[in-house]
Parts: C-alpha cells; sequence; structure tokens
C-alpha cells in the first residue's frame, strides 16, 4: 500500500484532471466561448490523469505533454492502456495547437467535442485503476 503523502499527491493529480475538465465544459458553454482555452484543457486533463497513474506506481513523469508516450509507459504496468494510444495521439496536439497564435486560431465545436469526450473517458478510465482511496 502507499504512503500517505503518495496518496495525497495521487489524488491531487486527479483532483486537477477534473478540474481541467470542468474548465474545457464551462469555457466551452460560456456566453462567448472560448474553445481554443477548451481544448487545451482536455488535453491537459488527459495528461495529468495518466501522469497521477504513473505517479501511484513510482514511475518518473518529467514534464511533458506527449499522452501516447505517458499512456504507453503505463501500458508497461498495465496493458490495458495500450487501448487508449490513440486517444493519445488525438489529444497531444491540443497542449499546444491552439495556444499559441498562428494558422490555427480555434478549434470547431465539433473537434471539441470529441475531444471533451475522448478526454473524459480517458480520464474515467484511469480513476477506474486506481485504488479508490486516492480517487477525487
Amino acid at each position: 500500500m502507499a504512503d500517505d503523502a503518495k496518496i495525497e499527491l495521487v489524488r491531487n493529480w486527479m483532483i486537477k484532471a477534473r478540474h481541467d475538465l470542468s474548465t474545457a465544459r464551462k469555457a466551452a458553454l460560456a456566453p462567448d466561448p472560448t474553445l481554443d482555452t477548451a481544448i487545451y484543457h482536455c488535453q491537459q486533463a488527459a495528461e495529468k490523469a495518466v501522469k497521477g497513474f504513473l505517479v501511484y506506481n513510482d514511475q518518473r513523469i518529467g514534464r511533458i505533454h506527449d499522452l501516447r508516450l505517458l499512456i504507453l509507459n503505463a501500458a508497461k504496468i498495465e496493458s490495458s492502456f495500450t487501448e487508449w494510444a490513440d486517444i493519445g495521439d488525438e489529444l497531444t496536439p491540443y497542449a499546444t495547437a491552439y495556444r499559441y497564435p498562428g494558422d490555427l486560431i480555434e478549434p470547431s465545436i465539433r473537434e471539441f467535442m470529441q475531444a471533451r469526450k475522448s478526454a473524459e473517458k480517458l480520464v474515467d478510465f484511469v480513476l477506474s485503476r486506481l485504488p479508490k482511496t486516492v480517487r477525487p
């Protein structure tokens, strides 16, 4: 069993993931929606959830945003994570795609809805693989 400090740290990762999902929903539903910000928070929610799983399993996570890589690292611990690699590929670009001025300014509502759905499913999957003691 994990010690209290680790349990609290992992719980905090999962709380942050949930907060990112909440922020994504609120940003998209605002009277003047900011879908670029909303889609970024979808990626962040998924990233933080997978990092929480890795931390729980005593893995080093580093400051990376590559969800596929994080998911494949998690798959070394639990093989069912491999099924989520495509979702990692889908969400990873949103860490930067709309964050800075350039060719892409804002995603479509359809693109956001797909990213939100994928992020929610991945966060729920990760939570299902963690003990109840670390769930928010």
